[in-house]
């Protein structure tokens, strides 16, 4: 589990900023608290924001970071680095930018960042904690060299073998550290969507329904409660057509149905949603399957290529971060969405959720508290600040109550991060 993200001098992030999901001392849902040990963890986040206010670069940090550590291996050794300064600034735009993350893992808590540039790895370290101790080193990177622990033998003479452009982490774990591969594999439990661009994920989800018969698949249960107009979806089989493959590399466009090996015959899926045939009096005769790219709207096709990752989240534990996830859905089923991850009885493997989104609906004190609520701003300087509602002042010095009418209040501007549209 997630507990707090920083970044600093990142895209539209200049100061360091940091995303906190430790649960404050206030008394409203408890139930989208996660306890563990010592720790009171949220079970989600919302981010709002005006546009360019730098909702995206926040979660685009996340995916950096996570990207990097995962494909660092994988650098020659004259390679550059993926490296987005925040570029309005003298300052800012030859300085490192500064990833962190702590996190929950196997009940041990780890904190884990570093500094880069352009051509290499600055500064990199690892600290971890156990059974509510003190934080102990691990190792430590500066420009002078790696200092390993005897914390972290894993780590011990390889701190030589390490190029300039790679994580130390990431390599250790290469060469089968324990504790370095435990951090990778933490890595591999989020993942960054986007709303938009939801088709990416359109193959995962028929793949996850293929595997799974529809009394074992709480996505079936999803649909319908839902009434998306279908009654149940179907996932057939066909033949692998090796030709309409190769047309569509060449027309760069994306398939539209998934492939798999099934007795050792690749094959295509085909997602199809089930619908009622009616007579003139409206008595049900039969049904219709539909192409669900053809006959489905766009909302509704988001709905069916997002459940996927949200079911596969929710059942392992991980942590799904979303941009834009309100795009095309009714607030009502965003809300539904937050719902599963806010519930426990829904949410029984501890998993998190963190989006970014427009929609002033969500803003409700029956969906969330106010320490799961966040907003970005840009300031005279065009950089981007990110503040709690919790943690927020208003003008006469007192903080948020609990009863306020938070989308009333949002959108008069009490909190800040809106756009400001002149006359």
């Amino acid at each position: 589990m997630i507990l707090e993200f920083t970044v600093g001098n990142f895209l539209s992030f200049n100061e360091k900023r940091t995303l906190s999901f430790e649960a404050k001392g206030i008394s409203e849902l408890k139930e989208n608290v996660i306890k563990s040990k010592k720790y009171k963890i949220l079970r989600s986040a919302v981010v709002y924001g005006a546009n360019s206010s730098g909702k995206s670069n926040l979660l685009k940090g996340l995916d950096r970071m996570r990207d990097m550590l995962l494909l660092s291996v994988k650098l020659n050794d004259s390679e550059k680095l993926e490296y987005s300064p925040f570029l309005l600034s003298i300052e800012s735009e030859q300085s490192p930018t500064f990833f962190e993350i702590i996190f929950l893992h196997e009940d041990i808590k780890y904190r884990y960042g570093f500094e880069y540039n352009l051509t290499a790895i600055v500064n990199e370290w690892l600290y971890s904690a156990q059974n509510s101790k003190k934080e102990e080193i691990l190792f430590v990177r500066t420009p002078d060299g790696i200092a390993v622990s005897n914390k972290f033998n894993e780590g011990e003479g390889k701190e030589n073998a390490t190029n300039d452009n790679r994580l130390f982490v990431s390599l250790v774990a290469q060469l089968g550290g324990g504790i370095s591969k435990k951090i990778l594999e933490w890595y591999r439990e989020y993942n960054v969507l986007s709303g938009l661009e939801h088709k990416d994920y359109n193959g995962f989800t028929t793949r996850m329904l293929h595997r799974q018969s529809e009394g074992s698949n709480e996505s079936f249960s999803f649909f319908k409660k839902l009434k998306l107009g279908f009654n149940n979806v179907q996932i057939a089989e066909s033949e692998f057509n090796h030709l309409e493959a190769r047309d569509n590399i060449l027309k760069g466009l994306k398939p539209k149905n998934s492939n798999v090996i099934v007795a050792g015959v690749q094959v295509s899926l085909i997602f199809k949603t089930i619908h009622n045939k009616y007579d003139k009096k409206g008595t049900v005769v039969g049904t219709v399957l539909l192409d669900k790219h053809e006959n489905e709207s766009e909302g509704t096709n988001k709905i069916i290529d997002l459940s996927g990752p949200i079911f596969d989240t929710l059942s392992l534990g991980k942590i799904l971060i979303i941009d834009e996830l309100d795009a095309k859905l009714h607030p009502l089923i965003t809300t539904h969405i937050v719902k599963l991850f806010n519930n426990p009885e829904t949410n029984t493997n501890n998993a998190q959720l963190l989006f970014a989104t427009h929609d002033t609906n969500l803003l409700s004190t029956e969906l969330f508290r106010r320490d799961q609520i966040w907003f970005t701003e840009k300031d005279d300087l065009e950089q981007t600040d990110l503040y709690s509602l919790y943690d927020f002042n208003l003008p006469d010095g007192t903080k948020v109550r609990n009863d306020s009418n938070l989308e009333r209040n949002y959108i008069r501007g009490r909190y800040g991060a809106i756009p400001f549209i002149t006359n």
